[in-house]
């Protein structure tokens, strides 16, 4: 027992490595994991105490746990049967198909790279790039249940409104996108993930794919996530708001019906005096597809120029951004006929059009192409009009001021050569009616 045993240097290293990692493993590591999730939970409680409806506990469980969960719920299983039997494969690649999917739409959300980072950046872009304004807050949001899932559900004019509506929701919960393919790069798709948005595939008519994806939903809906949708499934190629896709609307009824929480849909309208994607949207509109190539170059040589005219202060920000949250619509108020989803979504889509804001460059613009070329004291007089036809629209008429509104609209066009004055008459410039057209659209329906 007492005899001496001679090692080379290298295993004596190599056992030592092995003893350390099995000491870390077995005794440091879940003590260091320890202390940081007790650091997160009073965090997170202390964030609770100040947020209008608290984190649930499902939105903080491990990301492998959430994984595991999905995977192995019965109607998974069923479907990851139904999968291999059609597809005619084994079980078990059908069981790791469903587990890869998992992988991609399940979130990591972290409350601190949420309220510590992404609130900070969103707050920052949303005001540097423009005026930011609430322009109207329904009255029924202050009396819906406290235990109700609450699901935001907003048209999709700009990936801005991702960082806009973040912004101005932060003192209410966190808030759980559904996020498109775009997203999915790295690693942009890490800090996604950790903000709690999940990742679908918005054409995908893989039924096990779609499964996942459901119960991933239903889950997160029984459990009091607040969600965030955008019901027409993608960004406004023209401006106006699109026929409204039933599928995640769909998956958040079919979590409801199993539910003990109500659910409540929150219409949520935005408008911009300038969507920065505007003339890729339209390319796109033209070649009748969605696929916007915008070229990191062309991104990075824009970003540039902003810092530039910053540096000199030439900089103007991009005019109004407004955000105008309509009329809630509770779940257990409605008949059977309304709670179908193509009923429902219809209902939601009307709310959000009654409550898309009016702002001035969408409001000009809109005037210019009905009425031609004008004189400024004709468009005064047009727009004063208008603005009596929209009395019972989301106006926001900046410093309360007509003639400045008229401005302010003018100068943003102008700037852009979308709006050309010529002998004293005011008209679209030659080639800009699509363009001109695009912000028009915003606010055609409630004309």
């Amino acid at each position: 027992m007492t005899s001496q045993v001679t090692l080379p240097l290298w295993a004596f290293i190599l056992i030592l490595l092995f003893a350390a990692v099995t000491f870390a493993s077995h005794f440091l590591f879940p003590s260091v994991r320890w202390f940081f999730r007790r650091r997160m939970e009073k965090a997170v409680k202390r964030l609770n105490a100040r947020l209008d409806r608290p984190i649930e506990p499902f939105k903080l469980l491990r990301r492998q746990d959430m994984i595991q969960r999905l995977v192995y719920d019965p109607e998974v299983t069923q479907a990851i049967v139904d999968h291999a039997q059609s597809e005619g494969v084994r079980e078990d690649v059908a069981f790791e198909r469903a587990r890869r999917y998992a992988r991609e739409i399940v979130p990591s959300f972290s409350a601190s790279v949420y309220f510590g980072f992404a609130i900070t950046a969103a707050r920052f872009l949303s005001t540097s790039l423009y005026r930011v304004r609430m322009v109207h807050q329904d009255a029924g949001l202050a009396n819906v249940d406290p235990k109700a899932t609450v699901v935001f559900v907003m048209n999709h004019r700009s990936n801005m409104d991702y960082v806009l509506v973040t912004y101005l929701a932060a003192d209410r919960s966190a808030l759980s996108y559904a996020v498109g393919e775009w997203a999915r790069v790295w690693p942009l798709s890490r800090l996604i993930r950790a903000m709690g948005a999940y990742f679908i595939r918005r054409k995908s008519r893989n039924e096990l794919y779609r499964k996942v994806l459901a119960k991933y939903v239903q889950q997160a809906t029984s459990a009091g996530v607040t969600q965030a949708v955008f019901p027409e499934g993608g960004l406004s190629l023209d401006g106006s708001l699109a026929r409204p896709k039933v599928g995640i609307l769909k998956y958040i009824l079919e979590g409801a019906a199993g539910a003990k929480r109500d659910v409540v849909f929150v219409p949520i309208a935005l408008n911009y005096d300038r969507v920065l994607e505007d003339t890729i949207l339209l390319q796109a509109q033209a070649k009748g597809e969605r696929k916007f190539r915008a070229r990191i170059s062309v991104v990075f040589m824009a970003v540039l120029r902003q810092i530039r005219l910053r540096i000199t202060g030439k900089f103007h920000r991009f005019g109004y951004a407004a955000v105008s949250f309509g009329e809630p619509l509770t779940l257990s108020h409605l008949t059977e006929r309304d709670i179908r989803p193509e009923a429902l979504s219809a209902t939601i889509m009307a709310r959000i059009a009654a409550a898309v804001p009016v702002l001035p460059v969408p409001l000009t613009a809109y005037l210019l192409l009905k009425n031609g070329p004008m004189t400024r004291d004709a468009l005064e007089i047009v727009y004063t009009d208008a603005m009596k036809q929209l009395e019972s629209a989301q106006v926001h008429v900046p410093r309360n001021n007509r003639d400045y509104a008229v401005e302010f609209g003018l100068r943003n066009l102008m700037e852009r050569q979308l709006v050309v004055e010529e002998a004293g008459r005011i008209r679209v410039a030659e080639g800009q009616e699509p363009l001109v057209g695009f912000y028009a659209n915003s606010i055609k329906h409630l004309m």
